[in-house]
């Protein structure tokens, strides 16, 4: 399996080749997307040594029924650790944890308060029309605690004059069904949008369950051999309804209001596990309701750039687990209740003190609100007690920042964050970074950046009962990142780019749970871990001829993550060993063609071994075999009369590999997916200008 890791390394340093090879015969202006505008013939400030992977509209779409897990999985470096289809999915960067990853929508922060992570499977890449990676010391610009980064999403205005519509219909493997609308309208002033998205499937794929055996009897009942039987994914259904609504009003005078509002209604079975010999008599099951809302004032001049923005989040989180007692009688042995309301506000500024310097800062607020109670863990006198908790804490972070750009080649930014949690404050948060353009043939810069950071422990690591520990410390942690990225290209015909990244990180008091003496687990500040490695990103775009237009993008990443801290007992082996769950290597490849009416997308992902034991056994149960995913689709644009329309066809696990993400979670082998893609021409129904 390493030869798929080779074939990428040639091809990224014959990107990166290729790009300082150019040199000597093309000088191009440096174009950068930002915030949907081209600049061109200008390094952006705001992006001083920033180490970031953007993905626009046109990748996350590229694909309807991908939630943001899938479109990470293939355009990034980050690794998506996944249970499967509409169950959990969470990112983590530079061999850092889920909860080291910070994750924003449209300014607000969307990690849970609970667990401190995000579920990318609970996010549709159907509603996000740019999403922004921020490795490492870059997450600083946006927000505190991204140890490992930052993931920062937004919607945008359509940009569409008069009516327009577009509906798609999927079917698919396992009687899946996904539905997507999308209603809007827009004038020079107003853009308003209406996204749906409604997926079902029972997901119950079969699967060679290679963690049991049957024996094979002879008529004498003496076994003559054994056999791994084939088994259905058992209680994996699920039902998932979003909607998001959103309204933008362009004053002509720099101001612009905004509205987006985001409604989340979930049921989703949880699986089975491959080693369960549970009978059909259970109930395993979640359910959330959640809104999310955000309004916002941009008021935007030649110098300057004021922004106000306020929102709010309420969830409700169920999840049940009954059983047969062998009589009959469904027992219900966890009934779970979590309701979390956040109350958001933002406020900062942008001032451009001539042409060599960019001032910002920003203050914002996040007030949570959260009750999590477990009512069917002690009986009582035929009643149930209450286990859980009842918190408050206010979340405040202050940003400042000054960017100056001395020469042309030269670019220096330092930033400062204060964090307060509660009544716990982290002491100033400093960072610094710098660029330098090298040669504008090829236009070969160099980044570097250096930062401090920290993490408060969750509401469920300080007050989970039973377990929660109200003395945990605060994760805190430096990191160190360089690199070089280089372009090349006409920007019409041909274009090429790549970079190379290595990145050292030193986190203290990583906070992890542990069994105690009384029989529960609870979390305690007992790691010292060491993450470095290295990234390499390149793309490729071609217009072979008038019809033929081919793009390739590559990813690769070097994450070693080791724990440097202390034993906790003379029995633990996990000091010098690679952290669970986190690969040492991974990659992604993506290639689009396009002919004509025809589209052909190819995406490749690589995950070398993952170790489930912090020991770092070799054992059945002790590490995760490496795998590769292929997934092809095949499009045809059809235009007619009254419509737009496209058939697509999607074949998932193209070479039917068998392969666990998580331990004793079966995966789905190949399985297919046909899209009906409907945009009616409604009078002048065409893109703004």
């Amino acid at each position: 399996m390493r030869h798929p890791l080779r074939t990428l390394l040639l091809t990224t340093a014959a990107l990166l080749s290729a790009a300082a090879a150019a040199q000597e015969t093309e000088r191009t202006a440096y174009t950068v997307d930002i915030e949907h505008v081209e600049v061109s013939a200008a390094r952006p400030m705001k992006q001083i040594g920033v180490q970031r992977t953007h993905l626009d509209s046109a990748v996350l779409h590229d694909n309807i029924s991908m939630s943001l897990a899938d479109a990470l999985t293939f355009n990034s470096t980050a690794f998506i650790k996944q249970y499967g289809r509409a169950t959990l999915s969470t990112a983590s960067f530079r061999g850092t944890s889920p909860s080291h990853t910070q994750v924003t929508w449209n300014g607000m922060k969307i990690n849970s308060p609970m667990l401190g992570m995000t579920d990318f499977s609970m996010i549709p890449s159907y509603f996000i029309d740019d999403a922004t990676l921020l490795h490492g010391t870059s997450s600083v610009n946006v927000t505190g605690g991204g140890l490992g980064g930052a993931i920062v999403l937004s919607t945008a205005p359509a940009r569409q004059q008069g009516f327009g519509m577009q509906y798609i219909q999927g079917a698919g493997s396992f009687s899946t069904f996904d539905e997507y609308l999308r209603l809007t309208y827009g004038s020079s002033r107003w853009q308003v949008s209406t996204r749906a998205v409604y997926s079902s499937s029972p997901n119950d794929f079969r699967y060679v369950n290679r963690d049991k055996k049957e024996n094979i009897y002879d008529d004498d009942h003496n076994i003559i051999g054994q056999y791994y039987p084939v088994e259905r994914n058992r209680n994996g259904a699920f039902r998932d309804l979003h909607l998001l609504q959103e309204a933008y009003y362009n004053t002509g005078r720099g101001d612009r209001l905004g509205l987006t509002a985001w409604y989340v209604n979930s049921r989703r079975g949880i699986p089975l596990l491959s080693v369960s010999y549970a009978d059909d008599d259970y109930e395993n099951l979640q359910r959330e309701h959640t809104f999310r809302g955000v309004v916002s004032w941009d008021h935007v001049r030649t110098k300057y750039k004021i922004e106000a923005k306020a929102g709010y989040v309420n969830s409700w989180l169920a999840y049940d687990y009954s059983r047969d007692l062998g009589n009959g009688v469904m027992a219900r042995m966890i009934r779970s209740r979590s309701r979390v309301n956040t109350i958001y506000g933002h406020i900062g500024g942008e001032y451009y003190a001539g042409r060599k310097w960019l001032l910002t800062a920003d203050l914002t607020a996040h007030q949570q609100f959260v009750v999590s109670s477990d009512r069917n863990v002690i009986t009582q006198q035929g009643g149930s007690a209450v286990v859980g908790y009842d918190k408050a804490r206010m979340e405040l972070s202050a940003y400042v920042s000054a960017k100056w750009r001395p020469t042309e080649r030269l670019g220096i930014s330092a930033a400062l964050r204060e964090e307060i949690y509660g009544h716990d404050a982290s002491p100033v948060i400093p960072a610094a970074f710098v660029d330098y353009l090298v040669s504008r043939r090829g236009q070969v810069v160099l980044k570097a950046s250096v930062s401090r950071n920290y993490r408060f422990p969750t509401l469920n690591d300080l007050y989970f009962l039973p377990g929660g520990n109200p003395d945990l410390r605060k994760e805190h942690g430096i990191s160190y990142d360089g690199g070089v990225e280089a372009a090349a290209g006409d920007g019409e015909r041909f274009s090429i780019n790549g970079s190379a990244t290595a990145f050292d990180s030193y986190i203290d008091d990583w906070i992890i749970w542990l069994p105690n003496a009384k029989g529960y687990w609870t979390p305690k500040n007992i790691k010292r871990v060491h993450a470095y490695g290295v990234e390499l990103k390149g793309s490729l775009r071609w217009r072979i001829s008038g019809r033929w237009n081919l793009g390739l993008d590559g990813n690769f990443a070097w994450t070693p993550s080791i724990n440097q801290g202390d034993k906790i007992s003379d029995a633990d082996r996990s000091v010098g060993k690679q952290l669970v769950y986190v690969p040492e290597y991974s990659s992604s490849v993506t290639g689009r063609l396009a002919c004509g009416p025809w589209r052909l997308v190819y995406r490749w992902c690589y995950y070398s071994e993952r170790y489930t034991m912090s020991s770092n056994d070799n054992t059945i149960t002790g590490y995760l075999t490496p795998y590769f995913m292929s997934d092809l689709s095949l499009e045809r644009l059809i235009p007619l009369r009254w419509a737009d329309t496209s058939v697509k066809v999607q074949i998932n696990n193209l070479f039917n590999e068998e392969y666990r993400s998580v331990l004793s979670h079966p995966m789905p082998r190949m399985n297919f997916e046909v899209f009906l893609d409907i945009r009616p021409k409604w009078g002048k129904n065409k893109a703004a200008e």
